[in-house]
């Protein structure tokens, strides 16, 4: 196994291909030690940030009564957890607020590769409370009884990455996948791992 991952590293090393030609850096090892770290990528939060920003603004209705429409997130990075963050702009507007009102909610996330259209998408959501500081407190107590039902459905359905086939080109003829997912001051970390047979 080990011969196999040195041959691999050496072999992605050497063509000197990125996953993303522009955007993301050669494929490294991670370690001075080839032996004891796949091979890995970086998405860095600059690309994550371009990327999430293209899938908003969403609406979504709240009892018929309220308008929440969400502007795209400020993404963090919080390494020392391996989550994100999220800050979502909020506008509400409707028959049951006096004017439109401004406001936000925060989401800390961890990330999991999906295969089937070969994404990273977020999960295990952390939500905090919506924050409307123009808004009477028992409507913002109102909206936040749908904050999470909402960080579920608008972040579940947004994909954060999705690499393309000529990124992952290299990877697919030795036999590689995304595997685990590191978030670092850098960005994500993707580890390469050998595909299920």
């Amino acid at each position: 196994m080990q011969r196999r991952r040195l041959v691999t590293t050496g072999l992605l090393l050497g063509s000197g291909l990125s996953l993303a030609q522009t955007s993301l850096p050669p494929l490294a090892s991670g370690s001075d030690s080839p032996t004891t770290a796949p091979p890995r990528f970086t998405v860095p939060l600059d690309l994550l940030q371009s990327e999430v920003a293209k899938r908003y603004p969403m609406r979504y209705p709240v009892a018929g009564l309220v308008n929440l429409d969400l502007n795209a997130p400020r993404l963090s990075l919080l390494p020392e957890q391996n989550r994100l963050r999220a800050v979502m702009p909020v506008t509400a507007a409707g028959a049951a607020l006096p004017r439109t009102q401004q406001g936000s909610f925060t989401v800390d996330f961890a990330l999991r590769y999906e295969h089937a259209d070969r994404s990273l998408r977020a999960h295990q959501l952390k939500v905090y409370r919506f924050r409307f500081p123009d808004l009477a407190p028992e409507a913002v107590e109102m909206l936040n009884t749908y904050a999470p039902p909402l960080a579920e459905q608008s972040l579940r359905e947004v994909v954060l990455y999705q690499l393309q086939p000529k990124e992952t080109a290299m990877a697919d003829l030795l036999g590689l996948r995304p595997g685990r997912i590191t978030v670092t001051v850098q960005g994500l970390a993707v580890e390469l791992v050998t595909q299920p047979l």
